[in-house]
């Protein structure tokens, strides 16, 4: 009578027995090839692991943003403070990149403020809250990118009113401070120079 490890050697001689010599050399095989693959993507960056928190702080980030545009509080510079030191923001109308705001003072006069204080951007007159929605955050080597909806509501003072104008797509930076946009580009569906979305005066928020 055979003792246990000999009924399990002779149980794995007779499982390998039933493949042919052609499929067991296929499937001894597949380890190596798949190790063969592995030197070609050895020289890419790896993307940063981003933590839970990191997405809770992400997702904080554009919330204050919203907050941030509402209000123009501290005269615009809240939000101006949203960006890295080299962040910007710019519409992206007719296929094209426009006009980057870039910088602290920048920022905050494309947000409604700056140095001679809140000047009423059209969003702000009408009483428009800016909800932004489906956000999607994805690492990357540097950090992360995202893009996200934008919805406002209350366009021509009529609080009930909606309007989808576009996404935003963004790239954050983890900097000593916390995360930050390092750019926001607004992929906007509005009309420049048009009264519908926020009045003549507005900016592409």
């Amino acid at each position: 009578m055979l003792n246990p490890t000999a009924r399990i050697k002779s149980s794995m001689f007779s499982m390998f027995s039933m493949f042919s010599p052609v499929v067991l050399a296929a499937l001894l095989t597949v380890p190596a090839a798949a190790g063969a693959q592995q030197p070609a993507a050895a020289g890419a960056r790896p993307n940063v692991e981003l933590t839970a928190l990191d997405y809770i702080q992400i997702q904080q980030l554009v919330a204050r943003y919203a907050q941030a545009i509402d209000t123009c509080s501290n005269n615009g510079y809240d939000y101006a403070d949203l960006f890295t030191a080299d962040g910007f923001f710019a519409p992206f109308t007719n296929g094209q990149i426009g006009r980057k705001a870039q910088g602290r003072e920048a920022l905050a006069v494309v947000s409604g403020g700056g140095a001679k204080g809140c000047t009423g951007a059209g969003w702000i007159k009408q009483g428009v809250h800016h909800i932004y929605v489906n956000h999607i955050i994805d690492p990357t080597p540097d950090g992360a990118r995202g893009t996200v909806n934008m919805l406002m509501i209350g366009l021509g003072g009529d609080p009930n009113k909606i309007e989808h104008d576009g996404y935003y797509e963004d790239t954050y930076e983890k900097t000593p401070q916390g995360w930050r946009f390092k750019s926001r580009v607004h992929h906007a569906t509005y009309v420049p120079g048009g009264q519908g979305r926020g009045g003549s005066n507005a900016q592409p928020q």
